[in-house]
């Protein structure tokens, strides 16, 4: 199982169908501190949503990204500027320029599906 870390994932969702909800809801099933950051705002359960990675007050160490490829880029910005150390590009979220940054940035990224290659799933 992943080391308990501080994780944010970006792209969090209220509808149990979606990715950003069923990542969520197993990372604080697992005990694990985690963040939802979603523009839109929401919540599961007591877990209320950020509406962006820098209104979480403490630090990130890993973000975890659901969302459109469209919105990547800036995301990855959103994390270069909170120090964010491990960037997850999920299946469906992936962008070579978004990618790219975040490397030169000196970010671990990771091409992958965060919980399948961490043994949450």
């Amino acid at each position: 199982m992943y080391p308990p870390k501080t994780i944010a994932v970006i792209g969090a969702s209220q509808n149990p169908e979606k990715y950003g909800y069923k990542i969520m809801k197993t990372l604080l099933d697992a005990g694990l501190e985690v963040y939802g950051i979603n523009p839109k705002g929401g919540a599961i359960g007591k877990h209320t949503f950020f509406n962006s990675l820098q209104a979480v007050t403490g630090p990130i160490d890993v973000a975890i990204l659901v969302i459109p490829p469209a919105g990547l880029v800036q995301a990855v910005k959103a994390c270069i500027e909170k120090n964010v150390r491990e960037i997850w590009f999920q299946p469906g979220a992936r962008d070579p320029l978004a990618f790219e940054k975040a490397a030169s940035a000196g970010i671990q990224a990771v091409n992958g599906c965060f919980m399948a290659e961490n043994g949450f799933w």
